[in-house]
């Protein structure tokens, strides 16, 4: 689903003047005291749907108020109705603690695509510190709302946004004793949700190439566990390859060009990379202990992974140059699943200790370990563009182990702000994979 259809571009972006360090959001402590920010109406010019303009601003207040790091200020509080090309009165949009104001125009261009044109201001230093102008075709126009949000995010930030994105994820349905498991994509605020596999076969792990086009996943086709690619835009589906032994937790490396994979031959479970063009394999890890879930590091040096080597699981880092293995949790309980943040300096993952399951943060060399959740089971974090916040699933415990609810959550990196992705009715989600900004 590379949205090659889709054509959004970005025709100029003007800063006017550097904004206010007072507008900065401290994005690693977080803020107890959320940015105000007011999103005026839409003008609308030509023959525009109302409908689209509103839907439009009603996407980016959710986008921004999602994070935490932003309050959206009432509608019913704005003071002004300011046209674009017109200054704001300051003194009024202050009088109601809006600390940003963002004014917004959209038209159709004489292609029939919709134009959107928005300025961001400084209220407090009463100055324009953003504006730009997108194109679209109309039926695009929510990922107009998410471009916008991204934008105003990074100018207030000073990192990547991460609303233009997708979700792909395996949707069960049915009671635990026969579950559907679906393949299913979905844009990060969980609208548009689609299936990509059909109910009669069974699958796991998907995961993005780092350019969007395909997904790898594991299917168990007649019994058979084996790894396979989709490609998003023609739904064409492969086998990797024929590995001589079951095969699972595939991930692209960051150029793409290869793909890690863990393959049990003799009973024994190592990890394993992929050559796409060549077609060959290379064994990875040795030894006669389980070694899996494999994350590349954001430079492709490096690589991640869990291992029982040391008698119960914990996380290693292997350098793919040398070959060399360093341990690096050493915490009471497992450590499971780990996930290299895009920016490489976290490493996420999966943490059981005391009959809980936790998931947690730490640098690559396994220091400053931070909590985020906890719960009865809860796994395979994995980070959204900016390396700002994970997505992750939570299963409730059933009382009656016949009905159990899975959630998909996300989390941000302080562990605050944890908010459910909403699902369609009766739809459990697990094994969510955030993917990179829609090209």
């Amino acid at each position: 689903m590379k949205k090659k259809l889709l054509s959004i571009f970005l025709l100029f972006c003007l800063i006017f003047k550097p904004a206010c360090a007072e507008l900065k959001v401290d994005i690693i402590a977080g803020v107890t005291e959320p940015i105000s920010i007011a999103v005026q109406k839409f003008e609308t010019v030509g023959n525009v749907s109302s409908e689209d303009a509103k839907m439009i601003r009603d996407v980016v207040e959710k986008d921004l108020q999602s994070t935490g790091l932003f309050r959206i200020v009432s509608r019913d509080a704005l003071p002004e109705f300011v046209e674009m090309g017109s200054l704001p009165d300051f003194a009024l949009w202050n009088a109601v603690k809006a600390k940003v104001l963002v004014q917004a125009k959209l038209s159709v261009g004489s292609e029939g695509a919709y134009e959107l044109e928005f300025y961001v201001w400084d209220v407090n230093g009463k100055e324009q510190i953003e504006a730009q102008s997108l194109v679209a075709s109309k039926k695009s126009v929510r990922r107009l709302a998410h471009i916008m949000a991204d934008a105003i995010y990074e100018r207030l930030t000073g990192e990547i946004g991460y609303f233009d994105t997708q979700i792909v994820f395996i949707a069960e349905t049915g009671p635990i004793y026969k579950r559907v498991k679906r393949m299913a994509i979905m844009d990060q605020d969980g609208y548009g949700m689609r299936y990509l596999s059909d109910k009669n076969t069974f699958v796991m792990s998907p995961h993005f190439s780092p350019n969007m086009q395909t997904i790898v996943f594991l299917s168990f086709r007649n019994d058979d566990p084996m790894i396979w690619t989709l490609d998003l835009d023609t739904g064409e589906q492969r086998r990797l390859g024929q590995f001589g032994g079951m095969n699972f937790a595939p991930r692209f490396s960051p150029d793409g060009t290869k793909v890690a994979l863990s393959l049990v031959k003799n009973g024994i479970t190592h990890i394993y990379e992929y050559d796409i063009e060549s077609k060959t394999l290379k064994q990875l890890t040795f030894g006669n202990s389980l070694n899996t879930s494999p994350s590349y590091s954001p430079d492709g040096k490096k690589m991640a992974f869990n291992s029982d080597r040391s008698g119960n699981q914990q996380i290693y880092i292997l350098d793919l140059e040398t070959g060399k293995v360093e341990r690096i949790t050493y915490g009471a309980g497992r450590y499971a699943t780990p996930a290299w943040s895009p920016d490489g300096k976290f490493i996420a993952f999966t943490k059981i200790a005391d009959d809980t399951f936790y998931i947690g943060i730490m640098d690559p060399k396994g220091r400053n370990e931070k909590i985020l959740a906890g719960g009865w089971y809860m796994e395979a974090p994995s980070w959204a563009p900016g390396s700002r916040r994970l997505v992750y699933y939570e299963t409730e415990k059933a009382l009656d182990d016949i009905e159990r609810i899975s959630h998909i959550r996300s989390v941000d990196i302080t562990g605050r702000n944890i908010y459910d992705i909403e699902l369609p009715e009766n739809i459990n989600g697990v094994e969510p994979t955030w993917s990179p900004r829609l090209p």
